[in-house]
């Protein structure tokens, strides 16, 4: 997921998946912002002080308390709420049934942002949260182009420097998107996987779970996919997250008079 948070990531500065999202934004050159529990000044835990004096060079440490406050326990619900107000979407990488992040989905549910939650293995109380995110309709993600894909069209615009600038520092590490957008050695993949989708959608609207279903593709891939015809303006994404190729009339254009 470090691809994704190069764009830009926001989190709690917490032990575990926060903190390994602030560095792996950190590491890529990517700005990050860190919402405390405490004021501003109070960093917890306090083994992320060096850290937090590093996201301070590259991005931001906030709080909506007071300087001097103690990171009380009743504060971490509140401060998710920042997080979900700051962030495009939430991804619940981790989560145990009374998780914390959960409160961060719900929140950003109730925002109107995108939720999108990593499955886990079925027998760690870890995964449970996540999953029981995905019953409930969170978008499945595994890659950070399955995050980006998630995004608001116009906010997908604004990561394509930070996909091309990947490409010259990291050529041997390219993704399905990458692929999808250059001539490589895989080029053959891409226009394999460009083809499978190109061949179901047309001009009636179709859902990501149709293109899924119909391509016989894995989520991540065509997801990759379709944002790559999307950049390359050979696929449209609609109202209701549904997707139609360009230069045919959806369905409603040929009804209205």
């Amino acid at each position: 997921m470090s691809r994704a948070a190069a764009r830009g990531s926001v989190s709690g500065l917490a032990r575990g998946i926060d903190s390994a999202a602030h560095r792996g934004a950190l590491r890529v050159g990517g700005r990050t912002i860190a919402v405390l529990g405490s004021g501003a000044d109070v960093i917890y835990p306090p083994e992320n002080r060096r850290l937090a004096a590093r996201i301070e060079g590259s991005g931001a440490v906030v709080s909506q308390f007071a300087p001097g406050t103690p990171p009380l326990a009743h504060h971490f619900p509140l401060r998710n709420r920042v997080i979900a107000g700051l962030s495009l979407g939430v991804v619940v990488v981790e989560a145990a049934e009374r998780s914390g992040a959960l409160i961060t989905a719900r929140l950003a549910a109730e925002f109107g942002r995108e939720v999108m939650a990593v499955p886990g293995p079925v027998t760690s109380p870890a995964s449970r949260g996540a999953h029981a995110l995905i019953r409930d309709g969170a978008a499945l993600v595994e890659r950070g182009e399955d995050v980006i894909a998630e995004l608001p069209a116009r906010w997908r615009e604004c990561v394509r420097p930070v996909v091309r600038h990947d490409e010259r520092v990291a050529p041997g590490r390219r993704d399905h998107l990458a692929h999808a957008q250059h001539a490589g050695g895989h080029a053959g993949d891409a226009d394999e996987g460009e083809a499978a989708v190109l061949d179901v959608v047309g001009d009636e609207p179709m859902t990501m779970d149709d293109v899924i279903e119909r391509s016989g593709l894995a989520s991540g891939r065509a997801a990759a996919v379709l944002l790559a015809l999307e950049l390359e303006g050979r696929v449209r994404q609609i109202e209701g997250k549904r997707f139609v190729r360009i230069g045919t009339p959806t369905s409603v254009s040929r009804e209205a008079p």
